[in-house]
């Protein structure tokens, strides 16, 4: 899009533009360019079924022990523009039976996806675009879902080239069925999979009333195959049915969006005076407002759940009076009288 200045009578837009992703949150995934890795800092990381990698990104497994993730795993040059990548690392040649499933997904707030009106005459169609690199080729798959899991879209793309980053697009034309919700609850499930059995796999390129689809029929299976990597980058889903460029947004705004659903809270150390028996009680304040009523865990100098350190001791501790951006941690003085040190951290989760 070029913009031309005629004199001093106005603007004219010379050329096309997506207008409906041209403005605003354009990208409605969340880390969408790998940058944050809060859990595990860059670490390897083997997902149980349900849990977290890298941020907003959750791994779905029917079976322990099956790949490994980890930011800018293998050190490969990441595409032009980028500077992470979310790598996937098979860790064994398993055959999938008709009930397993291994994915990576992203599950985003329905506040997030509220415009598009999914569920009625008016839906709007989106366009999800990626780079990929794996060390396999063939037809690789991946799903949308709504919260109940009973309206599903699975969809395809091709891997051409081994060990080599490809770009891709997949235009999704939006539901006009089924219940989308636009709370902060589960807006939509986007999914791709890393080998998906016949149960959890449905026929590509159109909306389907099914429960829980996580991939197209037939799709390459990764975990297959012993050290066979998937990695990807540059994720984004918008609307409109043309993919525009990466929306690239200033690292603290992607911090501040990861951290409406989880955060580890760096260690808190203070130093305070007390008279009397009462237990010692601080108010804990969240970086953000989050989604919803956070769990949190704290956790004493040894890394001890559950506890905080008071003094020269883990002392229990529970958490409570817990809101949407704060918390109180109590614990029980040793002593009646006198200046005390308290230290904690805490992990702080609002995930869908």
């Amino acid at each position: 899009m070029t913009i031309a200045i005629s004199g001093t009578t106005g603007i004219t837009l010379d050329g096309q533009f997506n207008s409906a992703s041209s403005m605003g949150f354009k990208n409605r995934l969340i880390n969408g360019g790998m940058v944050l890795d809060q859990r595990n800092a860059g670490a390897s990381f083997t997902p149980t079924d349900q849990t977290y990698s890298l941020d907003r990104w959750k791994c779905r497994v029917s079976q322990a022990s099956k790949y490994t993730v980890q930011q800018n795993a293998g050190s490969v040059t990441p595409p032009a523009g980028f500077r992470n990548y979310l790598g996937v690392t098979s860790s064994s040649a398993y055959s999938i039976t008709s009930s397993d499933y291994f994915t990576v997904q992203q599950i985003i707030e329905g506040f997030n996806v509220a415009d598009l009106s999914w569920g009625t005459a008016s839906a709007s169609p989106i366009t999800i675009s990626f780079w990929v690199r794996s060390s396999l080729t063939g037809t690789f798959g991946g799903a949308l879902m709504n919260s109940a899991e009973v309206r599903s879209y699975p969809f395809t793309y091709t891997i051409s080239s081994a060990n080599t980053w490809e770009q891709k697009s997949v235009t999704i034309a939006g539901d006009q069925s089924g219940t989308w919700l636009t709370t902060n609850g589960i807006g939509l499930y986007v999914a791709f999979g890393l080998g998906v059995g016949s149960t959890y796999s449905g026929t590509a390129g159109a909306w389907a009333a099914s429960s829980t689809i996580l991939s197209a029929t037939g799709a390459t299976s990764v975990v297959g195959t012993n050290g066979a990597t998937f990695y990807i980058t540059g994720v984004q889903l918008e609307k409109g049915s043309t993919a525009t460029s990466f929306d690239y947004r200033p690292y603290g705004t992607e911090l501040a969006l990861c951290q409406r659903y989880f955060f580890p809270q760096a260690q808190v150390q203070f130093i305070g005076y007390q008279l009397g028996s009462n237990n010692w009680a601080y108010t804990h304040f969240f970086p953000v407002w989050m989604r919803a009523s956070p769990t949190v865990t704290s956790f004493d100098l040894a890394g001890t759940s559950g506890k905080v350190y008071l003094d020269a001791n883990g002392v229990a501790c529970t958490p409570d009076f817990i809101t949407n951006n704060t918390c109180r941690i109590i614990a029980v003085t040793p002593a009646v009288n006198g200046s005390h040190t308290l230290a904690y951290t805490l992990t702080v989760s609002a995930e869908l």
